[in-house]
């Protein structure tokens, strides 16, 4: 590790958060109706909706009209990628996708995971990239912003049933903070040299004579909303590595604050919906905190190289470069891991199947800790939220006081909510994985032997579950079991989670907001904050040590005593 290493991390973190302080005063301004440049194209929408943005919606029918819209953008990209050989914009002539890999990547877009058991350039059509993908891109993510917006309210409002229209800040949302984000980046990225084009493949002649041929596309606009909308898919099968995906470390650099910028924003336009910004504050400085930890100990296990090569007399001083990009090197290799697999991404510009253990290890652990650091766009937010009426829980039982958070008394029926949604990912993790590990037809798509390959399986159905959509590498998923598997797995990580969560805020939302007094836990300071990440972390490990044990930790006591498997 280095000091000019260790500069780039922070000139990129810092740049990113003070982005996200004039981005959640605009966010909050949208949500609450009080942006308009763009009314009549918002008007538009609602008529031919039929949506009236002034009639707002209990818990239950904001949820209904998540499903429903989500349930829509399903079918309609199931069925471009079945039909993509018969559709235009198909200049390869690209087959249509079989029915488990086309019900996997339907519903990996829809749940704004984005896991891709194929490879963009090879299998898609520019139609179903911009028609399928990219719109996607833009309606998950804006989903989950909306879902944040209805949390927050709950906390904001005091005996009242409405947690806003759905369809409305879904409209918003997409109008007045991704499209405009995603066209100023976009054009950021054609200027950097990504392509942008109709145009068909072009075909290289190589110095030894051979014909190359080299996959373009319309890529540019595409990578914008992935890393904004924290999706992650890319239009290459190697993503952000790819040179025309990331071509130098600007454009590196760009990506990993993309895809932070807006989750840190939404912990500050949650403070400004509930009247206290130093809340949102507070949000932020865990989610900062866990970033600089995660991506030191990934700069670290990176640095120190490979022991196995040293004890051979490879120089370690470049650390370990396998599976990396020279021109992005290891800090803002350690920087991207660490965000997008905190930020819900899964975007990558290098393969953490060549990490070394540890550095495997904390990207996979991220994930596992819930995606809420920062987490993906909205996801994040509620998320950490669930996790802030847990700390308050815990801090009213160490005193004896019935719990409050931001004056709404947390009583047993929103802890039960917040465990139910809280156990869905172990459930599904390890539920999943430990029969995958067992089931011949599963197992065969494992590739390496030991600790290495129970984390390939591992990782798989944690970025499944998690929403993040990475790939640790090394296992073969485009089969009809890991397909439907790891497809269900995205579906109840995504919905199965959310649903406990509006309830949570539907229960809120009824309740009087009670008056600070001299009891009241403050959730503004350190204290809170320090009690927030204890919380993450404890339940992270309970759940999720034993496993890890078993994989990247076993690896890495494994390449200490000098042997492989």
């Amino acid at each position: 590790m280095t000091l000019i290493g260790w500069a780039q991390i922070a000139l990129v973190l810092l740049l990113a958060v003070a982005i996200a302080v004039p981005l959640g005063r605009h966010i909050a301004a949208v949500l609450d109706g009080r942006v308009a440049w763009l009314r009549p194209v918002e008007a538009a929408f609602h008529r031919l909706g039929g949506i009236d943005p002034g009639r707002g919606q209990d818990w239950k029918g904001y949820a209904l009209a998540m499903l429903a819209a989500n349930a829509a953008g399903f079918l309609l990209l199931f069925a471009i990628l079945r039909l993509q050989g018969v559709l235009p914009l198909n200049p390869r002539g690209f087959d249509g996708m079989s029915p488990w890999l086309a019900f996997n990547t339907a519903v990996s877009f829809v749940t704004n995971t984005n896991w891709q058991a194929y490879s963009g350039e090879a299998a898609a059509s520019y139609l179903s990239q911009m028609a399928g993908f990219t719109v996607q891109n833009f309606l998950s993510a804006a989903t989950g912003i909306a879902l944040a917006a209805a949390v927050s309210r709950a906390f904001a409002r005091g005996g009242v049933r409405e947690l806003g229209n759905f369809w409305t800040d879904f409209i918003r949302v997409n109008l007045y903070v991704l499209l405009p984000m995603s066209l100023v980046l976009g054009a950021a990225f054609v200027a950097l040299g990504m392509p942008q084009t109709f145009a068909d493949y072009a075909t290289a002649t190589t110095l030894e004579g051979a014909e190359q041929i080299i996959a373009l596309g319309p890529v540019a606009f595409q990578v914008a909303i992935k890393h904004l909308g924290t999706n992650g898919g890319g239009f290459f099968g190697v993503n952000a590595a790819h040179p025309f995906e990331g071509p130098d470390a600007i454009a590196t650099s760009l990506q990993i604050m993309a895809q932070q910028v807006i989750p840190f924003a939404l912990c500050l336009t949650f403070g400004r919906i509930v009247g206290d910004i130093r809340q949102g504050r507070a949000l932020l400085a865990v989610m900062v905190g866990f970033i600089l930890l995660a991506t030191g100990v990934i700069y670290a296990a990176e640095a120190a190289g490979n022991p196995l090569l040293t004890a051979l007399g490879v120089d370690p001083g470049l650390g370990n470069m396998e599976g990396k990009e020279v021109r992005f090197g290891l800090p803002l290799v350690a920087l991207f891991a660490a965000t997008t697999t905190g930020a819900s991404c899964g975007a990558v510009n290098a393969m953490f199947d060549s990490f070394m253990p540890l550095g495997g290890m904390v990207p996979l652990f991220l994930i596992q800790l819930g995606e809420v650091l920062p987490g993906g766009v909205g996801s994040g937010l509620y998320g950490m939220l669930v996790f802030a009426l847990l700390a308050v829980f815990v801090a009213g039982l160490m005193v004896g006081r019935t719990p409050e958070y931001l004056g709404k008394k947390v009583q047993a029926r929103e802890i039960k909510l917040a465990m139910l949604a809280v156990l869905i990912l172990p459930t599904v993790i390890l539920g999943f994985t430990a029969v995958a590990v067992v089931l011949p037809a599963a197992a065969a798509s494992i590739q390496d032997a030991g600790p290495h390959g129970l984390s390939e399986m591992l990782y798989a159905y944690s970025s499944a579950a998690g929403n993040n959509g990475s790939a640790f590498g090394g296992l073969t998923t485009d089969t009809p079991w890991m397909n439907v598997t790891l497809g269900l797995a995205m579906l109840l990580g995504r919905f199965a989670y959310v649903v406990p969560v509006m309830a949570i805020a539907g229960s809120l939302a009824a309740k009087a907001k009670a008056p600070e007094s001299a009891g009241t836990f403050p959730t503004h300071g350190p204290l809170f904050a320090g009690l927030l990440a204890g919380v993450i972390l404890i339940l992270g490990g309970l759940q999720f040590l034993p496993s890890l044990s078993l994989g990247p930790i076993a690896e890495h006591f494994t390449l200490l005593a000098g042997k492989t498997f």
